[in-house]
């Protein structure tokens, strides 16, 4: 991608490092000398002061003054600037209607972190909470993208975060808080479809960044629009349970299968036009 003069988001927080990995959390120095001070004295387990310690910090936020990435890490300015560009894109997008957008932020962590919506954990691969409005990535799931799921590419890597930034703009235009009400009084079957179309729409809004970007500033480079299509077929509901159990069982999906990404991913990145991205109107998806 041509990002060379795409300046970089100030909205990136890093919560990479920052002391041993204990219980899946960052534990200081400090904290288990004390640990073992206190098991010294009054004799207290010091896995016990640990256990708690750990729990603490998973369900306490960070402070704001989370420190920002390193200028050397590539990865992580790349990332920086694909949120910038989704900031200007949206935020043009948002004053055509009127509105002024808030733009989310985006946190960088590594093993776990908390949110406002949990614990989260790589395993989850990127997601967005709307109780914080952040966007959570531990970057190792790029090479899970490449490797895994056989989905190389800058473009690739771009559309993993334009999809969660259209899941941001779904929450300020309030059509996730539709859609959990809706889900809260549906049996299951019709509360996975529903997700499937929440979902959807945002891969559609990932195409409207694409398209916008693209026609501002020429950032897409020959042969990756492809890269991004791949990275939407390969995490399709259909493609991901035959990998993973052997068999498909659509009313259990969430996302949609993967000629559904790729179909409103494209939609979006040929129209750029979010108009056409109503998911939840679509007799077809």
């Amino acid at each position: 991608m041509r990002l060379d003069d795409q300046e970089e988001s100030g909205n990136v927080e890093d919560r990479r490092g920052g002391g041993f990995g204990i219980g899946g959390g960052g534990l200081g120095i400090g904290t288990i000398a004390v640990a073992l001070v206190a098991s010294y004295f009054f004799g207290i387990d010091p896995t016990v002061l640990l256990g708690l310690a750990s729990n603490f910090q998973a369900s306490t936020p960070p402070p704001a003054s989370s420190r920002k990435p390193p200028a050397g890490d590539e990865m992580a300015r790349f990332v920086s600037k694909i949120l910038a560009s989704t900031e200007m894109t949206w935020g043009e997008v948002f004053r055509e209607a009127g509105a002024r957008y808030q733009e989310p932020k985006l946190v960088l962590f590594s093993g776990v972190t908390p949110t406002a919506c949990g614990t989260g954990q790589s395993a989850m691969g990127p997601f967005y909470c709307p109780a914080d409005q952040k966007v959570y990535i531990d970057l190792s799931f790029y090479r899970d993208l490449k490797e895994r799921f056989h989905a190389p590419g800058e473009f690739a890597q771009a559309y993993v975060i334009a999809h969660e930034v259209g899941h941001h703009v779904q929450n300020l235009l309030g059509i996730s808080d539709k859609v959990r009400q809706a889900q809260q009084s549906a049996g299951r079957a019709k509360a996975n479809a529903l997700s499937v179309r929440l979902e959807l729409q945002a891969d559609c809004f990932a195409g409207v960044w694409g398209y916008r970007a693209d026609a501002a500033r020429k950032i897409i480079e020959p042969g990756e629009i492809e890269q991004a299509l791949t990275a939407a077929s390969a995490i399709g509901d259909d493609r991901l349970q035959q990998q993973s159990q052997g068999r498909i069982v659509p009313e259990s999906f969430t996302h949609g299968t993967s000629e559904q990404r790729v179909r409103w991913f494209k939609r979006g990145l040929e129209t750029g036009d979010m108009r056409r991205c109503d998911t939840f109107k679509a007799a077809a998806l």
